[in-house]
C-alpha cells in the first residue's frame, strides 16, 4: 500500500509558487559559535566536528563517508541554518546560500537525504528560515529551493505515517505538515492530520516521557509539538485534542529531569543544551504542573529533600529491533539507548555533583559507544560489562525486568531498584538502594550483585568538572568540594576506594574526576554513604 502511495505521488503533478504561501519563523536559537565555526568551513553536530566546505572549496561533506549517519542527517537536515542565523551578518547569509546551492546541485542525490526525518527537518529548516535563506536571494535560487521543497514534500507525504518508533518519526510529520501548508495543498494538510494523532500516541506516553527515554530527545519531542500547534494556529485549521493533551503530559515530565541549574539530567544520548532553552521551550509551550516524582511508563524517579536532588534511571530499556535502517539510520527507539540502568545523578541546589559522562551521538562508532557503556554512568558495573549490549542499530541483549519500590517517611525517601540485564552470562541481579534522608544532607546506598559467585565489579560516581575530589585514603572516603564552597564527603565499606579520571561530554568536552569502588569476587554487596560536611569542623579541610 505504501509503494503504491509513493508511486501515485511521483505521478501527480504539484503546483509550485514563487514563495510560500505563509511565512514561518522558526522559534529557537541558533549558536553563533557554531555559525563561526561554519564561516570556517567546520560544521559541529552535537559535539563533532566535521568539513563542510562547497565542492568549489574541495568539500565533500555532503557525501557518504563524510562521517557518521547521524552527523550526516543533521547536515543534509540542514540544521546548522538556525547557527548561521544566529550570527546575523550578510556574510552568514551567503554562506548558507552557497551551502544551499551546493547542496541542490551535489547533496540531494544522496540517500541519506530521502530518509523521511532527514527530508521532514530539512523543510522545516528551510521554511522556518526562510526570510534568512531566501526571501532576498535571486529569483534562481528560490525557484531551486521551492521545485526541491515541492518535490521533497510529496514524496514525504506518501511515506505517511513514518515506519520509525523515534521521534524522527515526529520531525518528518511536521516536515510534511509544514510544506504542504507552504504549498497550498489541501490534500497533504488533511492527511497530515489524519496521521498526527497515532503519531503522538506513538511519542509521548501516559506518563508524559518520550519513547526513546531520553530526556534530550523528550525536549525535542516538545519542540516539535509547539511547532505543529503553532502551525495549525496560524494557518486557522483545528488541532486535534491529542496535541494540547500530550503537551500537558510532556511539559511536567520534562521539569523531572531538570536539575538545580535548570539543565536536563544526562541519561541516553542527552547533551546539555542549557537552562535557558529549557526554559523557553516550557513558556512556549504554555506548560503547567510541577514536576512529577515518577514516570511510571519510563521508570525515572526523582528524590529531593531540602537542597539535594536525585534523579535515578529505574525503567527497562525501549523495545526495539536489531535492525539497520535506511542510509545507515536506525529506526527503533533504543537506537541510541545507552546501558545505564539504575545509574542515578545528583545536584545541590544549583551544583551537580554525581553526573554520567554525557553524549556523543554523532561521533563514531567506538567513541560515541564509549559513552554509552555502563561504565561512562554512575551506576555498577559487574566484570567491566555492559548491562546491555551495544550495538550500531541500538541494543542487543538488555534488562527485561527492572523494578523498583519507593517509599517515604517523614519527608525521608527510600528507593529499592533492581535489574536482570546481567542475568544472562553471570545469573546475577543487580540491587540498588538509596535513602534520602529528610534534611536532604545525608544520601545511603547500597548495590549489591545477587547471584552465586558473583564476579569483581566496581560501583562507579562520575564528578562534575566543577566538583574537587580530594582522597582520604585513610578513612576510606573522598571530601568533593563543589563550586559554592559546600563540601560532601563520600565514605564506602566493603570495597577499595579510589579516584580515577573521567570525562564530561554534555557541551564541549572537559575532564573530571570520578570516585571507583572496586570490590572482589565474591562480595555480595558495597555500602556507601555521602553526607555534606559541617564547614566549621575538621572535616572541612584536605588534610
Amino acid at each position: 500500500m505504501r509503494g503504491a502511495r509513493r508511486m501515485v505521488a511521483g505521478l501527480k503533478p504539484v503546483r509550485v509558487p514563487e514563495a510560500p504561501a505563509r511565512a514561518f519563523r522558526d522559534l529557537w536559537p541558533g549558536d553563533a559559535g557554531r555559525g563561526h565555526r561554519l564561516l570556517r568551513g567546520e560544521c559541529e553536530v552535537a559535539g563533532t566536528v566535521r568539513p563542510l566546505v562547497t565542492a568549489e572549496e574541495g568539500g565533500q561533506g555532503w557525501a557518504e563517508g563524510s562521517g557518521s549517519a547521524p552527523w550526516r542527517a543533521a547536515v543534509h537536515g540542514f540544521a546548522w541554518l538556525r547557527d548561521l542565523r544566529a550570527l546575523g551578518t550578510d556574510g552568514a547569509r551567503l554562506r548558507a546560500r552557497d551551502l544551499t546551492t551546493d547542496w541542490l546541485s551535489r547533496g540531494g542525490t544522496e540517500s541519506i537525504a530521502a530518509v523521511p526525518e532527514v527530508a521532514g527537518a530539512r523543510l522545516s529548516a528551510w521554511l522556518g528560515h526562510w526570510d534568512f535563506l531566501a526571501a532576498t536571494a535571486e529569483d534562481s535560487f528560490r525557484r531551486a529551493l521551492m521545485v526541491r521543497l515541492a518535490q521533497d514534500a510529496r514524496g514525504l507525504v506518501a511515506t505517511l505515517p513514518a515506519e520509525g518508533r523515534h521521534r524522527g518519526s515526529l520531525a518528518a510529520l511536521k516536515g510534511a505538515l509544514a510544506a504542504a501548508v507552504a504549498l497550498g495543498e489541501e490534500a497533504w494538510v488533511a492527511r497530515c492530520l489524519r496521521v498526527l494523532p497515532g503519531e503522538i500516541d506513538r511519542q509521548i506516553l501516559p506518563d508524559g516521557a518520550h519513547v526513546e527515554r531520553s530526556p534530550g530527545q523528550l525536549l525535542l519531542a516538545v519542540q516539535d509539538l509547539i511547532e505543529i500547534r503553532n502551525l495549525l494556529h496560524g494557518s486557522s485549521l483545528e488541532a486535534p485534542p491529542h496535541l494540547a493533551l500530550a503537551l500537558d503530559r510532556a511539559a511536567p515530565a520534562l521539569r523531572l529531569f531538570r536539575h538545580g541549574d535548570g539543565g536536563l539530567a544526562l541519561f541516553n544520548g542527552t547533551r546539555d543544551d542549557g537552562a535557558a532553552l529549557v526554559d523557553l521551550v516550557l513558556t512556549q509551550g504554555q506548560a503547567r504542573g510541577r514536576a512529577p516524582l515518577i514516570l511510571a511508563e519510563a521508570g525515572f524517579q526523582r528524590l529531593q529533600a531540602g537542597r539535594t536532588l536525585i534523579i535515578a534511571d529505574c525503567g527497562p530499556p525501549p523495545e526495539g529491533r536489531a535492525a539497520p535502517g535506511p542510509a545507515g539510520l536506525p529506526r527503533q527507539a533504543d537506537r541510541f539507548h545507552h546501558a545505564g540502568t539504575l545509574a542515578f545523578e545528583m545536584s545541590v541546589g544549583r551544583d551537580r555533583l554525581i553526573v554520567n559522562c554525557g553524549a556523543v551521538p554523532a561521533a563514531e562508532g567506538p567513541w560515541r559507544d564509549a559513552l554509552r557503556a555502563t561504565a561512562a554512568h554512575s551506576t555498577l558495573v559487574l566484570a567491566d560489562t555492559n548491562s546491555s549490549e551495544l550495538r550500531e542499530e541500538g541494543l542487543g541483549r538488555r534488562p527485561e525486568a527492572v523494578e523498583a519500590e519507593r517509599q517515604e517517611a517523614n519527608g525521608a525517601q527510600w528507593l529499592d531498584a533492581s535489574h536482570d540485564g546481567y542475568r544472562r552470562g553471570f545469573g546475577a541481579l543487580h540491587r540498588r538502594r538509596l535513602y534520602l534522608s529528610e534534611s536532604g544532607d545525608d544520601l545511603r546506598g547500597e548495590d549489591s550483585v545477587e547471584g552465586e559467585n558473583p564476579p569483581a565489579y566496581a560501583v562507579r560516581f562520575h564528578l562534575h568538572p566543577g566538583v574537587v575530589a580530594s582522597p582520604q585514603l585513610e578513612d576510606n572516603a573522598v571530601l568533593l568540594r563543589l563550586p559554592s564552597g559546600a563540601s560532601w564527603r563520600l565514605r564506602a565499606s566493603r570495597a577499595r576506594l579510589s579516584v580515577e579520571d573521567s570525562v564530561f561530554m554534555a557541551g564541549e568536552p572537559r575532564r573530571t574526576s570520578q570516585v571507583v569502588l572496586s570490590a572482589e569476587a565474591g562480595t555480595p554487596s558495597v555500602q556507601w554513604a555521602l553526607s555534606r560536611v559541617n564547614q566549621s569542623g575538621p572535616a572541612a579541610t584536605d588534610d
